[in-house]
C-alpha cells in the first residue's frame, strides 16, 4: 500500500486526502482489490450535497457493484471524469489518478469519525 499519511480512511472503504476545505475521496486499495476489476464507475454531479456515511455513487466490478460511502459532509465541486472512459484506474492507481471526487468540506470535526492508516489496516487485517 502507497504511504498515506495524509488520508483518512472510513470504515466503508473509502478515504479523503485534505488539503485545506477541500477534500479528495476515492476508494481503497482494499476496497477495489476485494472487488476486481472496475468495469463502471457512477459518479454524483457537480453541486451535489451529501452527509458523512451517505451513498454518494457506485462501482461495478465483472461480478458486483457496490456503493460509495462519503467520508464526510461536502458538496461535490469536482468528479474525475477520466473514470468515465478508464474506470480500471480505480485498480491502477486507487490514490492518484483512480480518485473520484473532489468535495468542499462542511464539517472538519466529522474527522474524528475517520481512522488513520494504521487503524484502517487494523480493520481490515482482522
Amino acid at each position: 500500500m502507497k504511504n498515506t499519511n495524509d488520508i483518512y480512511f472510513s470504515k466503508e472503504h473509502t478515504w479523503i486526502r485534505i488539503e485545506n476545505k477541500t477534500g479528495t475521496v476515492g476508494i481503497t486499495t482494499f476496497a477495489q482489490s476485494e472487488l476486481g476489476e472496475i468495469v463502471y464507475v457512477d459518479l454524483p454531479s457537480v453541486g451535489d450535497e451529501f452527509n458523512q456515511d451517505e451513498v454518494f455513487g457506485s462501482v461495478e466490478a465483472l461480478k458486483t457493484v457496490s456503493d460509495l460511502f462519503m467520508p464526510l459532509t461536502g458538496e461535490v465541486t469536482a468528479i474525475n471524469e477520466d473514470l468515465l472512459d478508464s474506470p480500471t484506474l480505480v485498480n491502477e492507481k486507487p490514490f492518484e489518478e483512480g480518485w473520484m471526487v473532489k468535495i468542499e468540506i462542511e464539517d472538519m470535526e466529522e474527522l474524528s469519525n475517520l481512522l488513520s492508516e494504521a487503524d484502517y489496516q487494523k480493520k481490515i487485517e482482522k
